[in-house]
Order: structure tokens, then sequence, then C-alpha cells
């Protein structure tokens, strides 16, 4: 008797240990640029970090690590997912120029709607068009952010003229040709290092949605906030949340399953609605610190289109070097947009 219960109790901890180790099976560490209070990090990141271990019934642990806690600059996020550094990554195809060139169809001059539409759109202009750019890792999620405006010091922007030798803050190659096509003179940098520069003098302003400006104090920096009374909005950028594919294809299928039920254009769609809603605390941040904010008026808003336009053909020529249907894609991804704005 003595010998059959010690052989029950081994069986019954073997059971326990399987238990244990079968409990948590993956951690998966998550890595991208802002502060953990932002919107997207607060409202997206880690509440799908939190989905994903419920519905994995707690297989899968999910790391979050905001601000580059785990080290390197944000250009280098994708190179950090795609060689297996960290497991995934939130972050701007755009921070590296050039090598992303599909994702700039969103990042034209007056191209998005609301971020929610637009990133519904992006999702699947990413279906058609991009998986070949993005092979190198598995894509979760794409998005934009809600349309961008200025940002500026003193008397700020109230007509095209007055871009003319301002030194504004730029996120990606596109929107920097947009600020030069302005008059403007546009320095790229990603957006951590952008509140250092206003506050030193070295940019006069920067282009951001109202998303990102409060949890980067941005109001206490600038005087002024121009936006333009348009159905498309000046500028967006376009992110994607990726992870290392040797990672995802290394997960068995019934976590897979989890992974891929919140993947997709559902996924993109919520992400976009986070940073819609960002904008309403980046505003009131404005308005406390009596700042000027403003809407250029569509006549205006005109002049700045055509001033703009000549970068459209430009991209397109390029794209069509590099093999593209340059036109069909703006085409494309403006019916893709148009549909789902149409349908809010």
């Amino acid at each position: 008797m003595k010998h059959l219960l010690k052989l029950l109790f081994a069986v019954a901890l073997g059971f326990g240990v399987s238990g244990l180790a079968s409990a948590q099976e993956v951690t998966l560490r998550v890595h991208h640029f802002l502060p953990a209070p932002a919107p997207v990090p607060k409202n997206f990141i880690t509440p799908w970090a939190q989905k994903v271990e419920a519905e994995s019934n707690g297989r899968i642990k999910v790391e979050v690590y905001p601000a580059m806690q785990l080290g390197g600059k944000p250009p280098a996020l994708f190179d950090q997912t795609k060689d297996g550094v960290v497991d995934i990554a939130w972050t701007l195809p755009g921070y590296t120029p050039g090598r992303f060139p599909g994702t700039e169809a969103f990042e034209l001059p007056f191209m998005p709607a609301s971020a929610e539409a637009t990133s519904q759109a992006a999702w699947d202009f990413y279906d058609k068009y991009l998986r070949k750019e993005f092979g190198a890792v598995h894509v979760i999620a794409t998005h934009v952010h809600s349309p961008g405006l200025l940002h500026v010091k003193g008397d700020g922007v109230t007509k095209l003229e007055d871009m003319r030798g301002l030194k504004l803050r730029g996120p990606t190659r596109q929107v920097n040709n947009l600020l030069s096509a302005m008059g403007a003179t546009p320095v790229g940098m990603p957006v951590p290092a952008m509140p250092e520069a206003l506050s030193k003098g070295v940019i006069d302003g920067t282009v951001i949605p109202w998303e990102v400006a409060k949890p980067l104090k941005v109001a206490e920096l600038v005087n002024s906030h121009t936006d333009f009374d348009s159905s498309r909005g000046f500028y967006t950028a376009f992110f994607v949340f990726v992870m290392n594919k040797a990672r995802y294809d290394a997960l068995p299928e019934d976590l897979k399953a989890v992974i891929d039920a919140n993947s997709g254009r559902e996924t993109s769609q919520w992400v976009g609605r986070v940073m819609d809603e960002g904008d309403a605390p980046g505003i009131q941040a404005a308005e406390a610190a009596g700042n000027a904010i403003r809407k250029l008026p569509p006549a205006e808003v005109e002049r700045w289109k055509a001033a703009a336009a000549p970068l459209v053909d430009a991209w397109v020529a390029e794209m069509d070097g590099k093999g593209y249907d340059g036109t069909a894609m703006v085409a494309e991804a403006k019916a893709l947009i148009a549909r789902y704005a149409g349908a809010e």
C-alpha cells in the first residue's frame, strides 16, 4: 500500500509539473518607442497583450517594454523583430526611408480620412500590395494615425506663405517632402526626440497628430496648432505591429490561432480607433495652455493641395521605376479609404 501511495503521489506530482509547464508555454516580448501612458500603448498594446494571454488560457505571456527599454533607437525596431532580438514591435516603416516604398501611398498629401477608416484601408492595401515588402516578418496589424497637423511656435501658420523658412520636424520621407514643397525646411527625426528639439530651438515646430501631443507635452512647447478644413487630412504616417516570423511559425497551431484571432483588419481598425480617440486629450491640453487653435478654410486648403500635387506624380513615377504600378496603388488607396470612410 505504501508503494502504491508513493506511485500515486509521483503521478500526481508529474501531472502538476506538466500542468505548470503547459500553463505558460511561450513568453513574447513587445518593444515600442512611446511612453507607456500614451494612447496606443495604454489602450491598444497592453489590452492586446492581456487579450492574447486570456484567450490562450495563460499559455502565452506577453511582456511589454515601452520607450525603447530593451535598447536601440526607434528606427531599429523593425530589424530587432526580424532578427529575433524582440518578438513583436510596434513601429513606423518610414523610420527607415526607402525600405518599404509601398507604404508611402498612404503618406501622400491629403490622403487620410479618420484613423479608424484609413487603418482598415491600410490592412486591405497591405494584403494586396505589401506582403512581399514585409515578407521577413509576420504582420499582426497595419494602421495610420489620425490626420496630422502643424504645431508651431510663435504666431504659427495661417496661410501657405507662413511655412516659408520654418524648421519643422517630420516623421517620414514623404512627409518631409511635403513640408519642403510647402516651403518649410524639414528636419527628420523619430517622435521621441522631438520635444527636446523644440525646447532647444533646433526646430520651430512639428507635424504630429493630436493623439501624441499630450504625452509629449507639445502644447507647452509651441503656441499654435493649425489644422485643415477638409474631408481628407494634411498627412498621416503608416505603422505596423509585427512579429518575428520564426517565432510565429514555431507556435503550436492552437496558439497561432490565438495570434491570428488578434490580427488583421479588425485589429488594425481597433488601433486606428484608439488613435482617433486619443486626439481629444491633446486638444484639451492645447486649449488649457491658451494656444491658438485654427483650421485653414477650404479656399486656403485648395492652395496647399495644388502646391502638393506634384509630389503625387513624382511618387507614381518613382514607384513605376521600381516595378510597381504607382497609378493603380494611389487609386486603390483612395478607393479603400473612401469605402471605409463612407461606412462611418
